[in-house]
């Protein structure tokens, strides 16, 4: 017996749109992914996909576009993907309808939709991690949190956009290295926050992380709440026999190379004796 395994070697972090880059590079179809990824009804993004390179290794580079990005340019460069984890004040951002979606709104939006069981049931425990930190980080009920992270376009795009890529692999198990969270500050919506952020350092809880000085965020909200759902375990490359290797590229180049590499194969199952 062999069981189809795949391994996340976080050696840069994770994010949800270096989630996504890895698994298409791994050779899924990438029309029968959109395909799937237009079953969400929401609108005001489009979709970048391209093969670049990161210190001259190819991989996948998946990108969200927001229709609105020209707006805010210039909060969209603090973050390993550019996205935003942190409540935002209401006050400035009644323009920008999508930022008030609570958890409530977006597993509506993932209930409604035409996507599989497997694919709902992944986004809506994916979401569910981000939320409830954020609830804790804010001493908010999970409620009353209607933050950025969540809610906005690019992240629901991320999350479910890689249930849907993960579903298309079938694999039987899920393993990940321990997290590399890099270090330092990054400006948010309130101001300087330190690196982990604390809404990644509250998800990432029980999982085994380090950092080695790379100062830069390198596991986001999502990227730690897509991991914290689907990794069985946090270990060592275990034994496998390789099939295929992707590389989803990040959008920062880094004195290491940004890009966030995932292994399938196959596992022999030993016997229980």
């Amino acid at each position: 017996m062999q069981e189809r395994i795949l391994y996340f070697d976080c050696l840069s972090g994770i994010s949800g749109d270096m989630s996504i880059g890895a698994l298409l590079d791994l050779g899924i179809d990438k029309e029968q992914f959109l395909n799937e990824l237009k079953k969400i009804n929401i609108d005001g993004y489009s979709i970048e996909i391209k093969k670049d390179q990161k210190n001259s290794i190819t991989g996948t580079d998946f990108d969200v576009i927001l229709d609105c990005e020209h707006t805010h340019d210039h909060e969209h460069n603090h973050c390993h993907n550019h996205k935003h984890h942190h409540e935002q004040d209401h006050h400035h951002n009644h323009h920008d309808s999508h930022v008030h979606r609570n958890l409530n709104d977006i597993e509506q939006i993932i209930d409604q939709s035409d996507l599989n069981d497997t694919v709902k049931e992944l986004s809506k425990k994916i979401f569910s991690h981000v939320a409830k930190a954020e609830a804790k980080v804010h001493d908010k009920p999970i409620e009353e949190v209607h933050f950025h992270e969540v809610g906005a376009v690019d992240s629901i795009v991320d999350i479910i956009g890689f249930s849907i890529c993960l579903d298309m692999l079938n694999v039987d198990k899920v393993y990940s290295s321990p997290l590399h969270l890099g270090t330092g500050f990054v400006k948010a919506a309130h101001g300087v926050i330190p690196v982990p952020c604390p809404a990644t350092i509250e998800i990432l809880k029980g999982i085994p992380v380090y950092s080695n000085g790379i100062r830069s965020e390198l596991v986001t909200p999502t990227g730690a709440a897509i991991i914290k759902t689907v990794a069985s375990d946090f270990i060592p490359m275990p034994q496998m026999t390789v099939d295929r290797i992707g590389y989803g590229l990040g959008k920062k180049d880094l004195e290491i190379t940004n890009a966030l590499r995932v292994i399938l194969g196959k596992k022999k199952l030993m016997k229980n004796w």
